[in-house]
Formats: structure tokens, C-alpha cells, sequence
């Protein structure tokens, strides 16, 4: 038996970059480390044994970026015999072999597709002394299923796809997760129950194209039923999701939306370009005029959602004509909030070799006029709240930590970013507050009085279950830019969550 063995349970970090399905499956990492006997690493202490990289292949410079950090790590593993550096995700799914040429101190190599091998691939490499990279070709096992150690006590992230049957010529998602697969109706709600039982009030349903959930078995309104099935759980506050592709937006679920007292206001759908001709070459199977009749029909049975989207600005080939087409369909359909990413190419997909490369100087002139343009539209969006009572589901982590005395922050039904003056009485994350808005900013709401009412919820109570133990220690660190997006995210127009798609 060696000093290791009699050790302490050896820790581990998860440092996580890229979507939404990135956070999900490093919530399954978490889970599994944590079956197989590890322990989360105190936030800050920078001595986990284990750090596993979740990476993407869809943020700009993502491998220089990944052996950067993996340099950065060499003189530790020096220091400490023992440690071991997992590479996962995306960019391990693309890169293979190469993570281990150009990194040999990295243990273990994995896929998008095994993340649940990642206990075992740990102890094998340990024992054999030699790295072990293994990728599979295919869904072994959906993620969903794979045990959860969650960030949040109160919100949820449910997958109910993997995968994407689209060819957009930006995109190398569908080449490195994958054809989309389904969850079954019921496997998803059994997970949302069980959520909801822990404490859990809102859930966001996730997949790379959610709303075309159903594929598989051809029902074209098989996601609207799992929006209406997931609003009738019991003790659930909040459903959302993320993101729906404008090819598979279907009348019955802006009318799920509308009718489905929790199914939240807020849509986030990506128009990537305004200009047809561009949506072409991008292999977008929509146009403009597609999309605004979705904002139409949205706006129609829902007033009050909050709409935002992704936009990709100097696709190679885009014209002046063209991009003026983009800001014509922002000032149309007046977007909440808009995540614009200057395009550069990916390596494996059509668009890097496409004719018409944009001069970066043209594709940052013609940025900087559409960040413009959403920051004047989400202002004027945002003071047309002034005066309205929000309930808000109290957050943490989010806002200013220079006045974290004096105020807190949470989420709107929108979406949007609200801070609100604290209270005199004790307000978790998790419950929930009524607020009335005093100020609209460009990326955040203000609420200066202090609360209405405060409602103290299952979710606030688990926070505090969660939060009772002595240490509270952290080891997922995120840096989230949209999938399926050639570029990395500006700094966006307002706060929110990314796209994926």
C-alpha cells in the first residue's frame, strides 16, 4: 500500500469552456469524480490531484488556449508526484493523439462521447503509469443518465438531446457531437421530477437544436408536448430553453408557450445573418422573412416576451447590402439582447475555405455599428420596464460585488438581469422576491426600493441545506461562449446566457 493509498480523498477541478452542454456535462464529471471517491478542491487553492480541461472547439484559438493553460500546469505537476491532467469535450473529440504529442504530461484524453469513462481512464493511467486516450465514435451512454454534482441548488440545466442533424457551413459541433438522439418523454420528466423533489423550481431544457426534439420518431410536435408536459410537474416554477434553430420553430410551440402558465416568456433564437444570400451560404435553411414572421407570431400571442439572439458578423462574402440587411431585421424584430461574434475561421468547416474572407478591419467597423445599434434598442427595451412589479427569482453569483451589502440580484420570467435593494428580512438564493423596476439600463434592470414581498421557497431551503456545511468548496471554473458560432464572443450587447446554435 503506498502513501497515496492511506492518503486523503484525492481532489479535483473541472475547468470548463464552451456552451451550455459543456456546463451540463461537467456537472456529470463532478458527479462521477465524486462516486468514485474524489472530492472537490477549495475554490482558489490551486491543489487539486486531478484537473480535468472541458473544452471547446468553437472558441477562437481554443487549442492555444488549452496548452497554454496545460503549460501553466507543468512545474505543479512537477511539484506534486501524483497529480494527474484529464483533457476532455469538444477540442479533445477533434484533436486526439495530438493533445498528448504536443502535451505528453497530460494522463488522460477523452471524448464527447465517454465522458462517463473518465473515473476509470484516471485509475488506468495511474497504474500503467502511461497516458490513456480513448474516443469514442458515438453515444455511449446519454450524459443525462450519468450521476450530477450540480452548481446550482435551485436552477437546472435537463438535457433532452444530444447532438445535431444541421451541416451549417460555421459550425464543427455536428462533426464532434455527433447526430442528434433523443431522450425519451419520459426519461426527461423522471429527471425534472426528481429535480424538482431536491428543491429544484426552474429547469432549462437543453439541446443543440431543442426544438427539433422528435426526429427520431418523426412527431414535428413532440417538443411542444415536452414543453406542456414539463410545465404540469408539480412544485416547478420555471421552464426555459435553449436554443431552438428557426427551421424547426412550429405554431404549436409558441402556443405552449403561451398557454403553459411556467413555461417562461423568453426566447432565444439565433439569426446569425439578416441577409438571405448569406443565410445561404451559411446553410441556414430559413430566411429573413421566416424569422420575423416567428417574431411576429411570438410577439403576437406573448406581448411581453423577451426575445434575444446570436448574430455573426463578416461571414466571408458578406457585403455591405448584406450586413445592412442584418441591422434592418435588429431594428425590426428589436431584440432584448444580442450576442454578436465577429467571424474567424474554424479549421474543418466549409466557411474557412470559402472565397471573400472579410479584411478584420471591415469585420470590426461593421461590429462595432451593431453593437451600437442593440445597445441603443436594449435601452430603450429595458426602460419600457420601468414601473413594472417583477417576481424575481433570486440568483447567486450574479451583479456587483462592490455593493453585495446593499444589494442583490435575479432573474425577471424574461430573463433579464434585475438588481434590487436588500431586504431587511433573510432572502436566499433561490427564493423569491417582487420588485418594482425604477431604472432600465442597457444590460440590467434596477429595482431601488426595497422589495414588495419576499417568498421564501423549497429552493432557498435547499440553497441553505446545500451552504450549512462547514466548507463550501468549488472546483468548476466556466468560460462560456456559444456553440455553433465561428467566433468568440464579443463583449455582449447585455448579460445572459449563450446560445447554441
Amino acid at each position: 500500500m503506498t502513501a497515496q493509498d492511506t492518503a486523503l480523498p484525492r481532489s479535483y477541478e473541472i475547468r470548463t469552456y464552451g456552451c451550455q452542454m459543456n456546463v451540463h456535462d461537467s456537472e456529470r464529471l463532478a458527479g462521477l469524480l465524486e462516486g468514485a471517491g474524489y472530492v472537490r478542491a477549495p475554490e482558489g487553492s490551486d491543489e487539486a490531484d486531478v484537473v480535468v480541461f472541458n473544452t471547446c472547439a468553437v472558441r477562437e484559438n481554443a487549442d492555444n488556449r488549452l496548452y497554454g493553460n496545460l503549460g501553466r500546469l507543468v512545474p505543479k505537476k512537477a511539484e506534486r508526484p501524483g497529480m494527474q491532467i484529464a483533457v476532455g469535450g469538444c477540442l479533445a473529440q477533434k484533436d486526439r493523439d495530438t493533445i498528448i504529442k504536443r502535451a505528453p504530461w497530460v494522463d488522460v484524453v477523452f471524448g464527447t462521447h465517454n465522458i462517463g469513462s473518465l473515473p476509470v481512464l484516471l485509475e488506468r493511467a495511474r497504474v500503467a503509469d502511461e497516458a490513456q486516450v480513448e474516443i469514442a465514435e458515438s453515444l455511449e451512454t446519454f450524459p443525462s443518465t450519468l450521476p450530477s454534482r450540480r452548481e446550482s441548488a435551485y436552477a437546472a440545466w435537463v438535457a433532452i438531446s444530444v447532438g445535431c442533424n444541421n451541416t451549417c457551413t460555421f459550425c464543427i459541433v455536428p462533426a464532434l457531437r455527433g447526430k442528434e438522439k433523443d431522450r425519451r418523454p419520459g426519461d426527461v420528466l423522471a429527471e425534472v421530477e426528481a429535480l424538482v423533489a431536491e428543491g429544484v423550481v426552474e429547469v432549462t431544457l437543453l439541446g443543440q437544436n431543442v426544438n427539433a426534439y422528435g426526429s427520431d420518431i418523426g412527431d414535428r410536435e413532440a417538443f411542444g408536448k415536452l414543453l406542456r408536459a414539463t410545465g404540469g410537474v408539480e412544485g416547478l416554477e420555471r421552464v426555459r430553453f435553449t436554443s431552438p434553430h428557426p427551421r424547426d420553430f412550429t405554431d404549436d410551440v409558441i402556443a405552449a408557450m403561451a398557454e403553459t402558465p411556467n413555461v417562461m416568456h423568453q426566447l432565444h433564437m439565433p439569426l446569425q445573418s439578416g441577409s438571405d444570400r448569406v443565410l445561404k451560404a451559411m446553410r441556414r435553411s430559413y430566411r429573413q422573412d421566416r424569422y420575423l414572421g416567428i417574431i411576429e407570431k411570438v410577439r403576437a400571442a406573448m406581448p411581453d416576451a423577451a426575445i434575444t439572439t446570436d448574430i455573426i458578423v463578416g461571414f466571408p462574402g458578406e457585403t455591405e447590402e448584406d450586413f445592412e440587411q442584418t441591422l434592418h431585421v435588429v431594428r425590426e424584430a428589436r431584440f432584448a439582447q444580442a450576442f454578436t461574434f465577429q467571424y474567424s475561421k474554424r479549421p474543418g468547416t466549409p466557411a474557412a475555405e470559402m472565397d471573400g474572407q472579410i479584411p478584420k478591419a471591415v469585420v470590426q467597423e461593421r461590429y462595432e455599428r451593431l453593437v451600437a445599434l442593440q445597445e441603443e434598442i436594449s435601452w430603450e427595451e429595458n426602460r419600457k420596464q420601468v414601473g413594472r412589479t417583477l417576481e424575481v427569482l433570486v440568483a447567486e453569483g450574479e451583479g456587483r460585488k462592490d455593493d453585495a451589502t446593499k444589494r442583490l440580484s435575479g432573474r425577471a420570467p424574461d430573463n433579464r438581469l434585475v438588481h434590487f435593494e436588500r431586504p431587511a428580512e433573510e432572502v436566499r438564493p433561490g427564493d423569491m422576491v417582487t420588485v418594482e423596476i425604477t431604472y432600465g439600463a442597457p444590460h440590467h434592470l434596477l429595482a431601488e426600493k426595497p422589495p414588495l414581498a419576499v417568498r421564501r421557497t423549497r429552493a432557498g431551503d435547499a440553497w441553505e441545506r446545500r451552504n450549512s456545511a462547514p466548507a463550501k468548496p468549488a472546483g468548476v471554473m466556466l468560460g462560456l461562449p456559444t456553440i455553433g458560432a465561428p467566433a468568440v464572443p464579443q463583449t455582449p450587447v447585455a448579460a445572459g446566457g449563450c446560445a447554441l446554435d
